[in-house]
């Protein structure tokens, strides 16, 4: 009887002589290593290795062993599976902190902020297209371009502002342009000179004019045409800058015509402007009552002592004004009548200028459309709406202190009389034309027509009078030919008097290729003169 072996369900006694994770028979081991996939395994955690289903000598499964196995159990995990954007989102929501009462508040404050911003600056731009299409020429939309603006022969661009006061009820003579001036821009210097015409300067308007062959040039825009169409207007703009051009000797690109009540509404629209009040003649201030009947003469609208002002739009157009007519009426510090209104006017204007375009004004919508309203209903010129960026560019960069006023009646040598007419006589504009042209030259030897006396050293008859025809021709001011003293002198020498004339003196050294001396020449000459040329002998 063969003893039998105890045994469990599921579990079979194992044969002597084998060990626990022992192959069981030798052929069952050789089929196991000839299998094509040779697979290792680390047993200690160190270097030693051993083929899976080898047995481990000297070692017998451990408790560590089936806890380790056990343990790579829990790291299997299933694939996770990709969310969409939607359902990524829904996550994130529902992982947020519940939003407070108060930031939904400040949110729906600060888009309701922006709407009415948005909404503000759609109206004003509507109101900038409709006063754009009433004062500019050309398509609105091209406002997006940016046209440089036209340039006479010196590179400057040069308008003309006629102010009349049509808008007035009842205004004597409310067609004519008492207020002239004329303002030459450099575009790229960023510069502007001014200077206002003279409104009883006599002049001859030619044919065409219903006035007359002659009269005051305050008439002339009048008297051109009496239509009221915008070609009527542009037509009298076109043909009065050229007039006023051809005698002031400057082309005239622009016109720009004003009534009174643009200067009211613009100061009120900045809320006023500050203007430095000065009483000509030592006057302690200005005073002018015949503007004071608005009132029944109960109030004084045009009474200040010298200083700085802060003047409202009535205010600032009543300056503006004030000429000091007598009429039996108090006046003072106003003893050059026009001319004191034309200065006037400028400080006026550049003040306007500064405050229009300050940080505080051009934030302020209110502002903006009021200036805009007042512009588009008072203003027409012939701008066109592609130069207009151009334009804002430069009167925003261009500097208080690079805005230059020219006097026509002060100085040594004035180019017109009191009475408004050129000192030359009557009719005969040459000193005034020479006088705006060295001032608004580009060319230092025209600006600065610093007097120059050329002497001739050498023993041929004229030549000194040929070199001086040369120096005249290309601008410079060059006084009557003499003879130099006796005496041996280079082929060219050439000496300054006094300081200044810089842009004369680096012209004239680098056209004769010599030095200029500071010693004293050779001659006396007058107070004036200002350089000393002497053409010497060339025949040795």
């Amino acid at each position: 009887m063969k003893n039998k072996h105890s045994s469990i369900d599921g579990f079979i006694p194992r044969r002597s002589g084998n060990q626990m994770g022992e192959l069981h028979g030798d052929d069952f081991q050789k089929a196991f290593i000839d299998m094509p996939e040779n697979r290792l395994l680390h047993t200690t955690g160190g270097d030693e290795v051993r083929v899976l289903g080898q047995p481990q000598l000297n070692r017998g499964l451990g408790r560590s062993d089936i806890e380790e196995s056990l343990s790579g159990i829990d790291s299997i995990k299933e694939p996770i599976k990709k969310l969409s954007f939607r359902q990524r989102r829904l996550i994130s929501r529902r992982a947020q902190k519940p939003r407070s009462m108060v930031r939904l508040i400040v949110k729906w404050f600060i888009i309701i902020l922006l709407m009415a911003i948005l909404a503000f600056g759609g109206y004003t731009a509507y109101k900038f297209i409709t006063a754009g299409n009433n004062i500019f020429q050309g398509n609105i939309f091209d406002i997006f371009s940016n046209q440089p603006l036209k340039r006479d022969s010196n590179g400057r661009s040069n308008f003309l502002i006629l102010g009349t006061s049509e808008d007035d009820p009842g205004h004597p003579g409310s067609n004519l342009t008492d207020s002239i001036l004329v303002l030459s821009v450099d575009q790229k210097d960023k510069n502007v000179y001014m200077f206002s015409v003279p409104r009883d300067l006599e002049v001859q308007y030619g044919d065409g004019c219903s006035n007359g062959s002659v009269g005051k040039i305050n008439a002339y825009f009048s008297c051109i045409n009496d239509g009221t169409t915008k070609e009527d207007e542009q037509d009298r703009l076109t043909r009065t800058q050229k007039f006023i051009g051809d005698i002031f000797g400057i082309d005239i690109q622009y016109g720009i015509h004003v009534n009174q009540t643009v200067i009211r509404e613009a100061v009120d629209a900045v809320d006023g402007i500050d203007v430095d009040v000065q009483g000509s003649g030592g006057a302690p201030g200005i005073l002018d009552r015949n503007f004071d009947w608005r009132c029944n003469y109960a109030c004084y609208l045009v009474k200040y002592d010298n200083g700085i002002h802060h003047l409202d739009g009535d205010s600032a157009l009543y300056l503006s004004m004030a000429r000091g007519d007598k009429n039996g009426l108090p006046t003072d510090g106003l003893g050059n009548s026009n001319f004191d209104r034309e200065k006037n006017q400028q400080k006026i204007l550049i003040a306007l200028k500064d405050k229009a375009m300050s940080t505080g004004t051009l934030t302020n919508l209110g502002a903006v459309t009021k200036l805009i309203d007042s512009l588009g209903d008072n203003l027409r010129t012939n701008i066109q709406t592609n130069e207009i960026r151009t334009l804002m560019e430069v009167v925003n960069e261009t500097k208080s202190s690079d805005v230059h006023t020219l006097s026509l009646i002060d100085g040594d040598n004035p180019v017109m009389k009191g009475d408004g007419n050129p000192s030359a006589g009557l009719y005969n504009y040459s000193d005034i034309q020479v006088f705006i042209k060295k001032n608004l030259s580009s060319d230092p030897i025209v600006r600065e027509a610093a007097p120059i006396v050329v002497l001739d050293g050498t023993e041929e008859v004229g030549f000194g009078q040929t070199k001086a025809d040369i120096l005249i021709a290309a601008g410079y001011n060059v006084m009557p030919v003499d003879n130099a003293p006796s005496g041996t002198y280079d082929e060219v020498e050439i000496y300054q008097i006094g300081d200044g004339n810089t842009g004369t003196a680096d012209k004239l050294s680098t056209l004769y290729n010599v030095a200029i001396k500071k010693t004293t020449p050779p001659i006396t000459v007058a107070n004036d003169v200002r350089f000393v040329i002497i053409f010497g002998d060339t025949s040795s």
